[in-house]
């Protein structure tokens, strides 16, 4: 029977069938065989998938995100990375990245930021003689920051899934987050070495004071919500709120950039979006427990056990399965479906729970650069006006970075927990 609800879910899945349906059908189909069960528990399990306070936080920073983006805050962003980094040989290219680390702290998602930041950094780029592949490809890359640097979506998810503290999940993503972040630039002051790449402004102590005061209050939602979760102040979920909260001031009174038309567009994006969401981590739900009823869990454990009981090297097979999966599976349908799986073995061979959700969210955040399914190839494609096969061969040079810290925070556990430990666990 548990082969044949794997079967089932694969089959629905190649047929074109959506996740959230093909989850929630090939459960409903398995309980219906075993007859062991009323047909309710699917509806039951489901519902109890998604009655959690720290989903909240879902709905929250996706709309934050968007407000950043609608109220025309993430140009001020821009503006100010410009005067930071500009300077430097390939100033573009680190700016790109800079801006990203920054707008990381606001909305979570590498979507929001490829949509919103990419469409004003690549126009910039070009604008200034930057070949297309490279502005795309740069921008790809430095978009996969966001659900690692606090807050995170994919996090959210992962925590509520693995039964880890969201609070820890995003103190150990800061580390890993800007060290994706110097790799980025290290290989694009590579680029610049090796193309002969520009300075793209003069370095003016006035111009970065100017962009300072401008971008003031939108650097502040980094530090509002992360100092707010490390004092207490509230929580992840509340964060969420407080995050929204902010952005629609910022846009609605401070800066007038947002009407109230665009506010309720935005709504009615994030209703849609979050709706979607949902729907996966309910039927993911049901399929998680009948995986853990049927002992598949415990199976898969033993089943690497056998070939290896190496902990470096059950890693090494978890980030290439991953790895596989990210090219073929969107972010929160692979961390809803394969945290019950893979969390078991992660916990027999001495791997943290926190540790281990850095480790799978940013193996899926790599395969949002890697075909057939890479969200932000889709976006970037769009963004740039370029085919999606071009903008698939235009960032695989900068999934070079990516994988080194990939290797870093897999077999560096103690960078990436010591954030968690210090505010957490002390």
């Amino acid at each position: 029977m548990s082969l044949v609800l794997i079967l089932v879910f694969l089959g629905l899945l190649i047929v074109g069938v959506p996740v959230a349906i093909a989850l929630g059908g090939s459960s409903l189909l398995m309980v219906m065989a075993e007859g062991n069960s009323p047909h309710l528990v699917v509806v039951h399990r489901m519902i109890a998938g998604v009655d959690s306070f720290p989903l909240l936080a879902i709905p929250f920073f996706i709309m934050a995100g968007s407000l950043m983006n609608s109220g025309g805050i993430t140009a001020r962003i821009y503006d100010f990375a410009l005067a930071l980094v500009g300077w430097l040989k390939g100033g573009l290219g680190h700016v790109n990245v800079v801006g990203s680390v920054i707008f990381a702290g606001m909305s979570g998602t590498a979507v929001a930021d490829a949509g919103g930041l990419g469409n004003i950094e690549i126009k910039a780029m070009r604008d200034h003689g930057y070949d297309v592949d490279f502005a795309v490809g740069i921008t790809g890359a430095s978009s996969t920051i966001g659900p690692i640097i606090p807050p995170s979506l994919p996090m959210v998810i992962y925590g509520v899934m693995a039964n880890a503290s969201i609070g820890q999940l995003f103190a150990a993503g800061l580390i890993p987050g800007l060290l994706m972040a110097a790799t980025m630039m290290g290989m694009v002051a590579w680029y610049a070495h090796v193309r002969g790449f520009h300075r793209d402004a003069t370095f003016a102590l006035g111009r970065l004071w100017f962009t300072f005061r401008r971008a003031f209050l939108p650097l502040m939602t980094p530090v509002l919500l992360i100092g707010g979760m490390t004092t207490g102040v509230f929580t992840p979920t509340e964060a969420a709120i407080a995050a929204t909260a902010y952005a629609m001031v910022l846009g609605l009174f401070v800066y007038r950039t947002l009407t109230w038309r665009g506010l309720i567009k935005v709504s009615m994006e994030t209703v849609e979006t979050t709706a979607i969401i949902l729907l996966i981590v309910a039927g993911a739900s049901i399929f998680g427990y009948l995986i853990t009823i049927t002992k598949i869990t415990d199976n898969v454990a033993d089943l690497v056990l056998s070939i290896t009981s190496e902990p470096w090297q059950v890693l090494l097979l978890v980030n290439i399965f991953l790895l596989i999966v990210g090219c073929f599976m969107e972010t929160i349908a692979a961390i809803t479906i394969l945290v019950p799986v893979l969390l078991p073995l992660m916990e027999k061979i001495g791997v943290d729970p926190v540790h281990f959700g850095l480790i799978m969210v940013l193996n899926l955040m790599i395969g949002l650069l890697t075909p057939p399914v890479g969200m932000v190839l889709y976006i970037l494609a769009r963004v740039a006006n370029i085919s999606f096969e071009r903008a698939t061969r235009a960032c695989a040079p900068f999934l070079i970075p990516l994988l080194i810290t990939l290797g870093l925070v897999t077999y560096w556990p103690e960078m990436v927990l010591w954030l968690p430990t210090v505010f957490y666990r002390s």
